[in-house]
């Protein structure tokens, strides 16, 4: 039996682990968990994911685990010589290169944006009043982040070298939401973040994902 994913469309975080399954060739089942009907919260969900989040997987010989990014290392990792290479470099320096990419995604880009995606898009399809200071606040912050992402990007042509890494694809997700949805300035009006960015969604593998989910896409 293959791997299986159970997520939400409507998770970025499903849509990594999709994302890594599609760039290195990785068959998988998809059970969808409904999160409007809370069914994350489910006994038997909460036995796999005690934090009642998605996704999690189930691999073909029943290794259960979850959080999207420990689930994209151990993919890439288990199927290295397959699909994309590289995702995670072997080689010492480049290795520590690559952390340091993810570092900087998950520490300086995700905060801000997920926040900005919080209050510009979640917020208003629950029916929540949008905190609009808070949403200024961190345009902002993620402004000021992504200057310094064009000063790495001007020097290398991938955040950790110049060669793509899991790095530069954990930006797609939450990325490609706020670049739909009126803010796709952040990204473009910087030239090496817009031509960064625009490699990165111009990736079958990435609109493989987003006709995977169509219609929600």
């Amino acid at each position: 039996m293959p791997l299986t994913i159970y997520g939400s469309p409507f998770s970025t975080c499903t849509r990594l682990v999709v994302l890594i399954c599609k760039e290195k060739q990785i068959p998988f089942n998809f059970v969808l968990v409904d999160i409007t009907k809370g069914e994350q919260k489910a006994p038997e969900y909460v036995d796999k994911q005690p934090f009642n989040k998605v996704p999690y997987i189930v691999d073909d010989d029943g290794f259960a685990l979850y959080e999207s990014r420990a689930i994209a290392r151990y993919l890439i990792k288990k199927y290295a010589n397959q699909g994309t290479p590289d995702l995670i470099p072997s080689d010492l320096q480049a290795e520590a290169l690559f952390e340091q990419g993810a570092s900087i995604e998950s520490f300086n880009f995700n905060p801000p944006a997920s926040g900005i995606a919080l209050e510009k898009i979640v917020k208003p399809l629950l029916a929540l009043r949008t905190d609009e200071k808070t949403l200024e606040r961190r345009l902002v912050e993620l402004n000021e982040k992504l200057d310094v992402y064009d000063v790495i990007l001007g020097k290398q042509k991938y955040l950790a070298g110049n060669k793509l890494t899991l790095a530069d694809l954990q930006h797609l997700p939450h990325g490609t939401l706020l670049f739909t949805n009126g803010c796709g300035d952040l990204f473009t009006s910087r030239p090496n973040v817009a031509r960064w960015w625009n490699e990165l969604i111009s990736r079958p593998a990435w609109q493989e994902v987003t006709t995977y989910f169509n219609p929600v896409a």
